[in-house]
């Protein structure tokens, strides 16, 4: 059965879709919660706007923050994790020879804006090399901090990695920077953690922490959101100025904070506001069962594709280093046209990557899939590797 065969997603039936974790994929209610508030706000523009919205993305802010268990003051809504990074790396204060210590396994659009910040400032981005396979956190956390140097000021790593699908111990690190004897800014890019892992900002206790309410909350495209601490609100100016900034003509809301980031001129605030109905679907769906039940559809998979291939797992198994979502090696093949015939021949959507020089295929487990896309994939990849691409 093919993963859009579930009535509550809108996939193609055509298409074995295992790559949720690329740009999600929203199911049917949460995507009518969406279009329902499009369609209030094109019935009266002006109402919606400019008197019921400050209300309406309260409420939508506050659903979230008792999701990620932190202050719905100390959350704002953004349209995607890339927009969020960039308004807080564009506010540090960092200056020629400063440090920000980050891995090798970070999303690449993430690597080009903090190198477009080092060609500013004259800081350095230093990727602390993290070799495959990994084995325990606690190694992890020492051989990712035998990067830090006198210079270090700023820590960025991924909760979830986007190439290797790793869970990387975040609380730890982020426990290291505070304690640390200049006192380390440590933000999180964790896109791919909520709705697919628990996530505690408070536990966590990074400075800033920014997630995707698009892929595996699955809400509906255009939904994300940055997490700041309190201590760090009054110094982060926002990436477009519009009503909230100054608004001592009782224009804001009265938390600088949320008025300086939330109002970016018009724009369609549907995604946002949808993200309390995706909250809402998985709570009637119990999604911590559905998760359990793709993790371990997840580690089967995985199982299987390194018997294939013959190599080795890039780290045990276990849920504390990955849940719905995995990467295994392949064989040294044109990855690019595995991915080509994969798709063309096999109708299967799935990513294949380089990194560290090697390809990689990543395979996400979500909710509607079942385990005969899982052997579909598999079955595939066995016949595609056998001939030589």
């Amino acid at each position: 059965m093919a993963a859009s065969e579930i009535p509550e997603f809108l996939l193609d039936p055509e298409i074995i879709f295992i790559n949720h974790g690329s740009f999600g994929a929203c199911p049917r209610p949460v995507f009518e919660a969406y279009q329902s508030w499009q369609r209030k706000l094109e019935h009266q523009p002006v109402e919606f706007l400019d008197r019921q919205a400050g209300a309406l993305m309260a409420e939508a802010r506050a659903a979230l923050a008792m999701y990620l268990n932190c202050a719905p003051e100390e959350i704002v809504y953004f349209p995607n994790p890339t927009t969020a990074i960039n308004m807080v790396a564009r506010n540090l204060a960092l200056g020629p020879g400063d440090e920000i210590l980050t891995t090798d396994h970070e999303y690449g659009a993430m690597d080009r804006t903090w190198r477009y910040v080092c060609k500013k400032t004259g800081a350095r981005y230093v990727q602390q090399s993290i070799p495959l396979p990994v084995s325990t956190p606690g190694e992890f956390v020492e051989t990712f901090w035998a990067g830090v140097t006198p210079r270090t000021k700023v820590i960025f790593l991924s909760h979830i990695t986007s190439p290797t699908a790793l869970i990387f111990p975040v609380e730890e690190i982020c426990r290291r920077a505070r304690e640390a004897e200049a006192g380390l800014l440590c933000i999180v890019d964790g896109a791919h953690a909520p709705g697919q892992i628990s996530v505690d900002l408070e536990a966590i206790g990074a400075d800033f922490y920014v997630g995707a309410c698009h892929k595996w909350m699955m809400s509906p495209k255009g939904s994300a959101f940055l997490y700041a601490r309190p201590e760090v609100h009054s110094w982060l100016d926002p990436l477009v100025v519009s009503w909230g900034y100054d608004a001592e003509d009782g224009f804001g809301s009265g938390n600088q904070f949320i008025d300086y980031h939330e109002w970016q001129g018009t724009r369609d605030l549907a995604a946002f506001l949808s993200v309390p109905a995706a909250i809402e679907f998985m709570r009637e769906h119990k999604w911590d069962a559905v998760s359990d039940r793709c993790h371990h559809l997840a580690r089967a998979a995985r199982r299987e594709i390194n018997a294939l291939t013959g190599l080795p797992p890039i780290c045990p198994e276990t849920s504390s280093w990955f849940k719905q979502m995995f990467a295994a090696r392949l064989p040294d093949v044109d990855e690019k046209e595995l991915k080509k015939r994969l798709y063309d021949d096999y109708h299967i959507e799935v990513p294949l990557l380089r990194w560290g020089g090697d390809p990689f295929i990543r395979v996400s487990v979500q909710g509607y899939n079942t385990q005969v896309d899982v052997d579909a994939v598999v079955d595939a990849l066995g016949e595609l590797l056998e001939n030589p691409l």
